[in-house]
């Protein structure tokens, strides 16, 4: 069996061959005794629409019941629309059979105990309990319940009823992606009474049209083609299970996650002076700096979902984003990330202005920098090879090791970490011009094939 399944903040892998109808079964078993252990009695499922997920969510169903858990059947549901239902039902935890936006043929869980998903040292104590197959708090249990429920219902009316809206509704391309955040973004913003061009908004696990991970420019080129075509002020893109978004303008121009943030956080710090928001080590300095001239407090944090979130409730942050699309409300919201909400924010602020969107994104500070860039390395080396490339740069360079390397340059910075969901590494380049970003990107990338060659031997 692959351990390397147990990722920082979730389970994830290759469905056929990792995770094979044993493997669920003994996982359905150790997550059993997990939530019995913490005294859950009544958790709340979900999957996605990819072709391995009725066969894992089965699996795992009849093992959870057996466990002695009341389980409250979602369906087919987006992340955000599970740790809604927690909130929602007054679970008390949650899983949800999805791997957001990996290939089609990828799965896993995402686990949610009490009110916020578990990570790093929780979830590595639920694979020893899976590895020593220790079943415990859950053997020779009185099976549990089972019922179906329609959370996109619900959900969907919480958030309609929540807008602030102004007067103008912009015409919107919504882009889904074929995964499952259609199934309530669209209902939503026609709900709200915008004029939404859907795209690729029905669900299919097998993802035609283009791969659900709208931080890669190339998964973006029909939403920006539908927007110009259909004279759209605004383009979405969801990710496959819609905890993520990602945005165009009528020009065609992506508007990043630390971009968006700024967005929010410009109106936010209107309404509520001094507020803090959290963001992470991949973002723009400029996210930072504006945040901190407009009176807000802007912290720097470790890239990953579950740890945004822990943060965001240790400092009383009101919002949080990531450059991948992750956005976290906790102003009049729960604090998760929610790519359909966000979506929702996203029109109501148009709603409000006197600028188009274009004339919002023209506001923004002129940045020289790359997207996220994603280099393939094996996960037994991927970590070893950040090791030393911080080394490497602190001779010479200041280097900020929050969450990898963050090496500043004379005119720029560079990033490079591990990432924590797959065998990659994640780069990005910033720069007080292009010529400079350029030069940065090759000294990363030369020094870091250096690194690898040497490791590799």
């Amino acid at each position: 069996m692959n351990l390397r399944v147990f990722r920082e903040n979730d389970i994830r892998g290759v469905a056929d061959s990792d995770f094979t109808d044993e493997f669920v079964f003994h996982l359905g078993c150790a997550m059993g005794a997990y939530f019995r252990s913490v005294g859950a009695k009544t958790i709340t499922l979900g999957r996605d629409a990819r072709l391995s997920s009725p066969r894992i969510h089965a699996v795992l169903k009849a093992r959870l019941v057996a466990s002695g858990l009341d389980v409250i059947d979602l369906g087919i549901i987006h992340t955000p629309g599970l740790y809604f239902s927690v909130f929602h039902l007054e679970a008390d935890g949650g899983v949800i059979i999805t791997a957001s936006h990996n290939p089609g043929e990828d799965n896993g869980f995402k686990i949610v105990r009490g009110r916020s998903t578990i990570y790093g040292e929780e979830i590595q104590g639920l694979k020893a309990r899976f590895v020593e197959q220790r079943y415990t708090e859950a053997e020779d249990a009185t099976p549990g319940s089972s019922r179906d429920f329609d959370i996109l219902t619900p959900y969907v009316d919480y958030i309609a009823n929540n807008m602030r809206l102004g007067p103008k509704r912009p015409k919107v391309v919504l882009d889904a992606g074929n995964g499952t955040g259609g199934l309530s973004c669209l209902p939503l913003l026609r709900k709200l009474g915008f004029d939404v061009d859907p795209l690729y908004c029905e669900p299919d696990g097998r993802y035609p049209n283009h791969h659900p991970d709208p931080t890669v420019a190339e998964n973006m080129a029909d939403l920006i083609a539908r927007v110009a075509e259909t004279g759209a002020e605004i383009g979405i893109a969801l990710d496959g299970d819609a905890d993520r978004i990602g945005v165009v303008d009528a020009r065609g121009r992506i508007v990043w996650g630390d971009q968006m943030l700024l967005l929010f956080a410009r109106a936010i710090l209107k309404e509520v002076p001094g507020a803090t928001f959290v963001s992470e080590v991949k973002c723009s300095q400029s996210l930072f700096d504006e945040i901190e001239k407009l009176g807000g407090r802007a912290i720097m944090w470790k890239v990953g979902h579950s740890l945004i979130k822990v943060k965001m409730k240790e400092t009383g942050a009101l919002m949080a984003g990531e450059m991948s699309g992750h956005m976290f409300f906790k102003h009049r919201y729960f604090g998760y990330d929610d790519g359909v909400y966000t979506a929702a924010r996203l029109m109501e602020l148009l709603s409000l202005s006197d600028k188009t969107f274009s004339e919002i994104v023209d506001t923004l500070p002129v940045l020289f920098n790359t997207p996220e860039i994603r280099v393939d390395c094996p996960d037994d080396l991927k970590r070893e090879v950040v090791a030393q490339a911080a080394a490497f740069f602190k001779r010479e360079h200041e280097v900020n090791e929050l969450d990898g390397a963050r090496i500043q340059f004379a005119g720029g910075w560079g990033l490079v970490r591990a990432s924590n969901t797959g065998p990659v590494l994640v780069l990005r380049v910033e720069a007080e011009s292009q010529a400079r970003c350029d030069e940065i990107q090759a000294e990363l990338e030369g020094r870091l094939r250096t690194i690898r060659a040497g490791l590799e031997g």
